[in-house]
């Protein structure tokens, strides 16, 4: 596994600590890899998921750090969602 799948699995498994999630979203990090969250946490794992959210490991960093607002990212097509977009929600809440 790589370090930036490795720091972003603890990252937002620290962020979502405490709040159940109902559902599934995965995020690509493309040329990377991927991490889904469900109801059993945050793990490396490329499975289908309710909602998926592609982005670089640049910006995807950015997001989960704090930086970068998830919604701006979206607009200006450095996010991608396809599926569920109340699932991206959700989430995006959560890493507020």
């Amino acid at each position: 596994m790589s370090d930036i799948l490795e720091s972003a699995v603890s990252t937002l498994s620290s962020k979502i600590d405490g709040h159940p999630f109902d559902g599934s979203v995965k995020f690509e990090l493309v040329g990377v890899g991927a991490i889904r969250i469900d109801e059993n946490g945050v793990s490396v794992d490329d499975s289908d998921a309710d909602c998926t959210l592609s982005a670089d490991a640049d910006v995807f960093q950015a997001i989960i750090e704090g930086d970068t607002n998830p919604t701006a990212a979206f607009m200006t097509g450095k996010l991608k969602v396809d599926g569920d977009m109340a699932m991206a929600l959700k989430l995006g809440s959560l890493l507020a």
